[in-house]
């Protein structure tokens, strides 16, 4: 959506675009400056981070900012290039996704209709902000639409960017979620995830509304969302401790299907440990070599979330 943006303000320059997937491990608090390398820069749905190399900035997490100078960055940042006309730097913390921002805002601001991306907004929009009708439909993942974002969600370098962000600029999302590449790519993940949703269900212990699953002892590459709500409906919060090869990750998260109003801010409560994210939903890393720091930390939360 951003490369779309860049071409409509300015789709005479001849510039052309290098992608880098960015994700968050044990340490990590932002983006690299040797990776804002480009004549214009621009950090999407991610961590703030103040170098003055900086060109562009969408983001909607409530934690993008990991101290209060980052926000300061941010907020000058955004009056100057708005006095010069322009302005360049967002960030809603209120938003749903910031595939939905940079498109209001490429529509209210920059006159850039929505036109043939509306339907990837729309998906994108709803699985960020996990609006699915229901858990099955997250779990299930029969739509071939869902099916493309698990590939995503776990095949996303530097090189799948390259490859397949111009395609979703050119081509129907529709058009790209039914693929045969896609498909392919999916097939092994889909087994992975299946194998994921039954161990789920043999190791979740129930601890009043919170769902804990410790997978901790099992090396997990594809842990799937939602999972936990499918099977323990009746869950109003989940807790959820993997590890990878590369690190141990607890996820937190609120039911969004639940009927039991949310008490706790979730973002809050994992930056007190170096994680972030959303009011509803949120995420910390540790080492991999962490593991009973981890298991600890992991029931600690499901015990302040029963609480």
């Amino acid at each position: 959506m951003f490369t779309r943006l860049y071409r409509h303000l300015h789709p005479n320059d001849g510039a052309t675009f290098e992608y880098h997937a960015a994700g968050y491990g044990p340490g990590q608090n932002g983006v690299e400056a040797k990776v804002l390398s480009g004549d214009v820069n621009a950090i999407l749905d991610f961590r703030f981070s103040p170098f003055p190399q900086l060109t562009w900035y969408f983001d909607h997490h409530v934690s993008a900012f990991v101290t209060p100078s980052d926000r300061i960055f941010y907020e000058q940042s955004a009056a100057q290039t708005e006095a010069a006309g322009e302005r360049r730097f967002f960030h809603e913390g209120a938003y749903s996704s910031a595939t939905k921002l940079i498109d209001d805002v490429g529509r209210s601001r920059f006159g850039l209709a929505s036109g043939a991306s509306a339907d990837l907004v729309a998906w994108a929009d709803m699985i960020d902000s996990a609006a699915f009708p229901n858990a099955a439909m997250a779990v299930l993942r029969a739509e071939p639409e869902l099916r493309l974002m698990t590939v995503v969600e776990h095949l996303c370098d530097d090189g799948f960017l390259t490859k397949w962000v111009p395609r979703l600029i050119e081509r129907p999302l529709a058009e790209i979620a039914r693929s045969p590449e896609i498909d392919e790519a999916y097939e092994p993940l889909k087994r992975a995830h299946e194998a994921f949703v039954h161990l789920v269900e043999e190791r979740a212990e129930v601890m009043g509304s919170v769902v804990l699953v410790d997978l901790s002892d099992e090396t997990i590459e594809v842990a799937g969302k939602f999972v936990t709500y499918a099977l323990f409906p009746q869950g109003v919060y989940s807790v959820m401790l993997t590890r990878s090869k590369s690190k141990c990750k607890i996820s937190v998260g609120y039911n969004p299907w639940s009927a039991v109003r949310r008490h706790h801010n979730i973002a809050a409560l994992c930056e007190r440990y170096g994680g972030g994210g959303h009011p509803v939903v949120g995420a910390i890393s540790l080492a991999v070599d962490r593991v009973e720091e981890a298991k600890a930390l992991a029931r600690s939360i499901a015990a302040e979330l029963a609480g």
